[in-house]
């Protein structure tokens, strides 16, 4: 079993480091391909990974087109089993990586999964887990007034009754995210029309019709989650502008939709 993984970095040097760490920690005796994409940071972010973690491959993309553009930077290398997603801002608390690809070896049907996202505090993090709707946004934005938008909101992150076992679910966060290798290949990686946000959400779309994308709540990783959204409008406008191109792309009601990304014919 051979496991790769990519880390989208900008300006997160800091974070992204305590990251690694955790990894390293952690990690079993498989083996692991990381690769760090950095989307342009001024920080010096580079090379700071360069200097503390020599055998990761440190891709520079030069511009900041986005997640997606920063995950598909790694396409070209991979060959592994099982690829993971991960953002600078997770911290890893076991073998994480040999759990959930055991898992999915287990389970061929699963083409892609996500774990449980616990806060700092121990909290747990209820993140989307059915497919986006604009009400759903709306509820994510206003729930602290409670009523029906704090209802869309549990809703959407199936608080209300949370899974204790493996679930299907409509959106794998891009947070912490296993799929084959082989699918995320055959799909071309993320659509790089999004710049920010349901991306992920789009590319669990894509991969369901090659299996299941589930929630495994026996699972789980440290997120220290900003949700940049809600405190900052121009991250919420790039938020409605990544929905709507969601929503475009799928009005077929599960028609298969092809990705984009750079340099592609």
């Amino acid at each position: 079993m051979t496991i790769s993984m990519c880390v989208v970095t900008y300006n997160s040097g800091g974070t992204v480091l305590e990251m690694l760490r955790s990894v390293y920690r952690h990690r079993g005796s498989y083996e692991l391909k990381i690769f760090i994409c950095d989307n342009a940071s001024s920080d010096g972010t580079p090379d700071v990974i360069r200097q503390e973690f020599p055998d990761v491959t440190v891709i520079e993309n030069g511009t900041n087109y986005g997640f997606g553009h920063g995950q598909n930077a790694c396409l070209p290398y991979l060959g592994s089993d099982y690829h993971f997603i991960v953002n600078p801002d997770i911290i890893v608390n076991s073998d994480i990586f040999g759990e959930m690809a055991g898992y999915m070896q287990e389970h061929p049907d699963i083409v892609m999964a996500v774990p449980t996202y616990i806060s700092t505090d121990g909290e747990k993090q209820f993140t989307p887990k059915l497919a986006p709707k604009i009400r759903y946004m709306v509820g994510g934005r206003l729930e602290r007034f409670g009523g029906i938008f704090e209802k869309w909101r549990s809703i959407y992150t199936m608080r209300d009754d949370p899974p204790s076992d493996t679930v299907d679910i409509g959106f794998c966060s891009g947070c912490f995210m296993a799929v084959r290798t082989d699918i995320f290949l055959r799909m071309g990686g993320f659509d790089e029309r999004y710049f920010l946000y349901n991306e992920d959400a789009d590319i669990t779309r894509m991969a369901q019709q090659y299996g299941r994308t589930v929630y495994t709540p026996q699972f789980s990783v440290t997120h220290l989650w900003e949700r940049a959204y809600m405190k900052e409008h121009k991250y919420f406008f790039i938020q409605i502008e990544s929905l709507l191109k969601y929503l475009w792309k799928w009005r077929s009601g599960g028609k298969y939709a092809k990705s984009y990304h750079r340099g592609a014919s």
